[in-house]
C-alpha cells in the first residue's frame, strides 16, 4: 500500500520540477536577448550623426522700409440710394404693362397704363361747367356796363348796379373754381400714366395687366432701386474713429474698398462720403457711408461686403506679418546673421496692412528674418537659406492670415510655432 501511494506524489513532484526548469530556460533567454539588443540599439545611435547639429531650411525675408496703409476693416451694408415704389395715385384697370422685370429705366419712362376713360369723362364736365359759367360771366359783364351807363343817366338806382357788379365778382370766383376743376381733372387723368420716378433697375412687378390697381395698396406695382451710384453703410468702433475725423476734416477724401464673402476677391473701390452725427450707445460704433460709382453692377442693394477703409499711407520698416511670433518676451523675430545662424530678436509691431506689418523698433532695414521654418528654430540654431522673399507691395492684395490676425490682436500666433524660452 505504502509503495502504490508514494508513486502519485512523485509523480507531481517532477511535473513541478520540469516546469520550474521550463520557467528558468524562457527566462534566461530573455535576459539574454534583451541585453544584447541594448547594446545595438546604442551603437546604431551612437554612429549616427546627431540631428541638432545639420542646418535647418528655411526662407527668409530682408527687413525693409516701404509705404503701408493704416487700413481699418468693417462689414458694410450695400444699400441703393434711393428705393421707390411705385404705387397708383388713382383707382382702376391696368391695361398695359409697359415694362419687363429687371429692367433699367429712365426718370419719366412709361411703366403701366391705367383705363383713363372715366377721368377723361370727368375732365369733359368740368370743361363743361367751366364753359356754362364763363358763359353767364360775360352776360353779367355785359349787364354791368349797361346799368353803369344807364345810372349815369339817372335812369337806375345805385343798388341794382351794385348787386349787378356783386354777381359779376361771383361768376368771377365760379371761373377760378372751374378752372381748378378742370385742372384736376385733367391731373387725375395723368395719373393714369404711371411713370418712372427716378432712373435705376426695376424689380419683380406685383400686378398683372387686366388686374385693378388701387392707390390705397402699399404693395405698389413694382420696386425701383437706384444702383449708379450706389452706397454702402458700415460701422467703426468709437475707438478708431479719432484718425478717421482727423483725416475727414483735414479735407482728405479716404478710399473705401469692398471685398467679396471670401475676403479675397476685390469687388469695388469708392470713397466715405459722410459720417453719422452720433454713437450708437448700445453698441459704441458709428455709422459711415461710402459711395461707389457701380459701373459694372456687380454691387446689389442689401449685399454684405467686407469693407475696408485706408485711412493713411506712410513709410516704415516692413516685414512680414507670418515672421513675426509672440512668446515670454513679446513679439519677436528670428533674425538671420552673417554665418547663417540664427537669433531671437524682441520687437515692438506696429500696423498690419494684410500679409505685412509695421515694426516700430527692434530691428534694422536690410536684415534677413525667418519667413518659413520657423517651429524647427532655436536660439543660435544653424540655419540653410533656401530662397529669400522679398516683401512685395501690399496693394489688393488678399485678407491677412491668421497669423497676421494674431499678430495684430497682440495674440499667440498659430499652434505649431514656438516660443523662446
Amino acid at each position: 500500500m505504502s509503495d502504490s501511494s508514494s508513486e502519485p506524489s512523485r509523480s507531481r513532484r517532477y511535473r513541478w520540477m520540469w516546469l520550474l526548469v521550463a520557467l528558468l530556460v524562457v527566462a534566461g533567454g530573455y535576459w539574454f536577448f534583451a541585453r544584447g539588443a541594448a547594446p545595438q540599439a546604442n551603437g546604431a545611435a551612437a554612429g549616427r550623426p546627431g540631428m541638432g547639429g545639420m542646418p535647418v531650411p528655411v526662407k527668409v525675408a530682408t527687413v525693409q522700409k516701404a509705404p503701408l496703409d493704416f487700413t481699418l476693416k468693417a462689414i458694410g451694408t450695400v444699400t441703393a440710394f434711393n428705393t421707390v415704389t411705385v404705387r397708383s395715385r388713382v383707382d382702376g384697370e391696368l391695361q398695359e404693362i409697359a415694362f419687363t422685370d429687371g429692367q433699367k429705366v429712365q426718370e419719366g419712362d412709361l411703366l403701366a397704363q391705367i383705363d383713363p376713360r372715366s377721368f377723361q369723362v370727368q375732365l369733359d364736365q368740368a370743361l363743361g361747367q367751366q364753359k356754362q359759367n364763363e358763359a353767364q360771366l360775360q352776360n353779367a359783364q355785359r349787364d354791368l356796363a349797361r346799368y353803369q351807363t344807364l345810372f349815369k343817366q339817372n335812369s337806375i338806382a345805385r343798388q341794382q348796379v351794385d348787386a349787378q357788379a356783386a354777381l359779376v365778382q361771383q361768376f368771377l370766383g365760379s371761373r377760378k373754381s372751374d378752372q381748378a376743376a378742370v385742372d384736376n381733372a385733367k391731373l387725375q387723368l395723368s395719373f393714369t400714366r404711371i411713370v418712372a420716378p427716378i432712373s435705376g433697375r426695376l424689380g419683380l412687378r406685383k400686378l398683372d395687366r387686366g388686374n385693378m390697381i388701387n392707390a390705397s395698396s402699399t404693395d405698389g406695382l413694382v420696386v425701383i432701386t437706384q444702383t449708379q451710384p450706389i452706397s454702402v453703410l458700415f460701422t467703426l468702433p468709437q475707438a478708431q474713429l479719432p484718425e478717421v475725423l482727423a483725416q475727414v476734416r483735414a479735407g482728405k477724401k479716404l478710399a473705401v474698398d469692398l471685398y467679396g464673402r471670401d475676403d479675397v476677391t476685390k469687388i469695388a473701390t469708392g470713397e466715405l462720403m459722410s459720417i453719422d452725427n452720433q454713437i450708437d450707445v448700445a453698441t459704441g460704433t458709428l455709422k459711415l457711408k461710402a459711395r461707389f460709382a457701380n459701373e459694372d453692377e456687380s454691387l446689389f442693394p442689401n449685399q454684405f461686403v467686407n469693407v475696408r477703409l485706408r485711412v493713411d499711407t506712410a513709410q516704415a520698416l516692413v516685414v512680414p506679418t507670418l515672421a513675426v511670433q509672440q512668446g515670454s518676451v513679446g513679439a519677436f523675430v528670428y533674425q538671420v546673421d552673417d554665418d547663417s545662424k540664427v537669433h531671437v530678436q524682441p520687437i515692438v509691431a506696429g500696423r498690419v496692412d494684410g500679409r505685412r506689418m509695421a515694426v516700430e523698433s527692434g530691428i534694422a532695414e536690410g536684415q534677413r528674418i525667418v519667413t518659413e521654418g520657423l517651429d524647427r528654430l532655436r536660439e543660435g540654431a544653424k540655419v540653410e537659406v533656401m530662397s529669400t522673399d522679398g516683401i512685395a507691395s501690399n496693394a489688393g492684395a488678399p485678407g491677412s492670415t491668421a497669423s497676421a490676425n494674431a499678430a495684430a490682436a497682440g495674440q499667440p500666433a498659430a499652434s505649431g510655432r514656438r516660443s523662446p524660452h
